[in-house]
């Protein structure tokens, strides 16, 4: 006795609109963690800048005066 076997090759449309709600939620949480990198590079980059900027003593001495503090 034969037996017949059904291949099922492509999707169902059910589960072709499963695999485009799945394709866009992946893309954009890919576009949500891209920018929140991009944003945390930025953020380390003013922190960076902040943390190496040289402070101008006499800008420190005047700041000390218009507090009404004696200076250094």
């Amino acid at each position: 006795m034969v037996t017949a076997t059904l291949h099922l090759v492509s999707p169902t449309p059910f589960e072709r609109v499963l695999q485009q709600i799945a394709a866009a939620l992946t893309g954009h949480v890919e576009r949500r963690i891209l920018a929140r990198a991009e944003r945390r590079e930025l953020a380390l980059d003013l922190l960076r800048e902040q943390q190496t900027r040289r402070h101008d003593p006499r800008q420190v001495d005047h700041l000390l005066a218009t507090v009404g503090l004696p200076r250094r």
